[in-house]
């Protein structure tokens, strides 16, 4: 194949008028076509080769075309005076906001108002633009329709349990129903509202009586602020049907819950028809024992009154003369019976383990005012059996001894022999390990009278 050859185009300058030759380069590539074409090559080749001369040729036709535009602009440009750098050969102008692209009509930028730091066009006024609810940037905040509110998910079976259980046990410790109420509005329970009755009712069966009390003053300040009388009595119905599963925990079940009943309706937690829609409709003979107790106990009370005492009242709600007056009972029975095991169920029924020191001074007094040794060494063992089975504490001992420590002076005006029974009292428990030896000691004794003579010159004699 011939050599070809690559030739630039030429600019000549006649009386000030440039011409351009590119006619050069396609004589030398016609030149080589036909000594090629005049080898020996086949028609296809031939062809082939054709082809490939003048797509190059035409490529080379396009570079020339543009080379010689831009060569002519920076003549131009530099004949007039312009920076030959700048584009199309024009002098630069500052802070000119025109396109130097060559594109456009030559306006600026947004009218004017582009740029940085640029609001709008000078002069330009801004009217309030009304918001639109389909614009997706609507904000519904700027136009005060939103409303905040606590979404608290409504609690299923299980968790409601889980919850109720706490609070319940809680209550009984503290008897706040204020309390109560307020840990309620921050759960949802939902349609299970009712089961809060039902769950309490059923924790309460199997603890003391002072909480079955809880319970039902529960009850009653729960309906018509948490609860109404149609929840009351659905917890109820439920409480019924689970009276089979009940009774193997508390065999007492149907009677406690006839109590429960009997005590919802004087309060007037539960409908005055609640027992009527039952009759001779029960099968269950637990629930018409249940049912049977409360229409009794509901008939026995003239005019409706509340059943306060169903339950008793136990525990720091008693009166103090009221506590004082069982714990003499209890002490006076027990010297006639001499049961211990009695006289400790006694105790414990009356939950006020902090009163317990009433006992101690109560049973101390009634030593001194007894007669012969009887008393003394059956109070002993009283008090040594509370000690070892830990119902006394070691505080509430000593509190009760210092009680009649103190107030022996006024005893002795009654028991002239008060000061000697209660230092053999005292120093029995001591050996029996029912008091310290701290408050052996600390036992008052009776000071002896000294006389003085008129004839010793003063002295006190021995």
């Amino acid at each position: 194949m011939a050599t070809e050859v690559e030739t630039w185009t030429t600019v000549q300058k006649h009386d000030g008028v440039f011409s351009f030759d590119n006619n050069a380069e396609l004589d030398e590539d016609e030149a080589a076509l036909e000594a090629e074409v005049n080898g020996n090559w086949t028609p296809q080749e031939k062809a082939l080769h054709e082809a490939r001369l003048k797509a190059k040729a035409k490529r080379r036709l396009r570079k020339s075309s543009s080379r010689s535009e831009s060569l002519s602009e920076s003549l131009s440009g530099e004949l007039a005076g312009g920076d030959p750098h700048s584009p199309k050969g024009k002098v630069p102008v500052p802070n000119d906001r025109k396109s130097r692209a060559g594109k456009g009509r030559g306006l600026p930028k947004k009218g004017g108002a582009g740029g940085k730091g640029v609001w709008g066009a000078a002069g330009m006024v801004y009217e309030v633009e009304e918001l639109d609810v389909k614009d997706p940037n609507y904000d519904a905040i700027e136009q005060g329709d939103t409303v905040y509110a606590t979404v608290v998910p409504e609690l299923d079976e299980k968790e409601l349990e889980k919850t109720v259980n706490p609070i319940v046990q809680e209550y009984f410790e503290h008897g706040d129903t204020k309390e109560v109420q307020m840990l309620l509005k921050d759960l949802n329970l939902g349609h299970h509202k009712y089961e809060f009755s039902s769950l309490a009712v059923s924790l309460s069966l199997e603890g003391k009586a002072s909480h079955r009390e809880l319970t039902s003053r529960l009850l009653s300040d729960l309906v018509g602020k948490e609860l109404s009388e149609s929840d009351m009595a659905r917890a109820f119905d439920k409480i019924l049907k689970e009276l089979p599963d009940l009774i193997l925990d508390t065999p007492e079940a149907p009677q406690m819950l006839g109590q429960f009943i009997a005590r919802a309706i004087a309060d007037h937690a539960l409908p005055m028809s609640f027992l009527d829609r039952y009759k001779g409709k029960v099968d269950c003979d637990y629930a018409r024992a249940a049912l049977d107790r409360a229409a009794v106990l509901l008939s026995m009370k003239r005019e409706m009154v509340r059943l306060d005492n169903v339950w008793g009242v136990g525990g720091g709600l008693r009166p103090v003369k009221h506590l004082v007056k069982e714990m003499n009972l209890l002490l006076k029975e027990y010297l006639v019976s001499g049961e211990v095991k009695e006289a400790e169920r006694c105790l414990r029924d009356l939950e006020v383990p902090h009163f317990h020191h009433e006992l101690v001074y109560e049973a101390v007094v009634m030593v001194l005012e007894s007669n012969g040794d009887t008393a003394i060494k059956m109070m002993c063992q009283l008090l040594k059996s509370f000690w070892k089975t830990g119902l006394i504490t070691v505080d509430q001992m000593n509190r009760g001894f210092q009680r009649v420590y103190d107030e022996l002076p006024e005893i002795y005006l009654d028991v002239p022999h008060a000061h000697t029974i209660m230092e053999s009292f005292v120093d029995l428990c001591y050996q029996e390990s029912v008091i310290t030896k701290l408050l052996r000691d600390t036992c008052p004794s009776r000071g002896r009278k000294r006389f003085v003579s008129e004839g010793d010159g003063g002295l006190i004699k021995n």
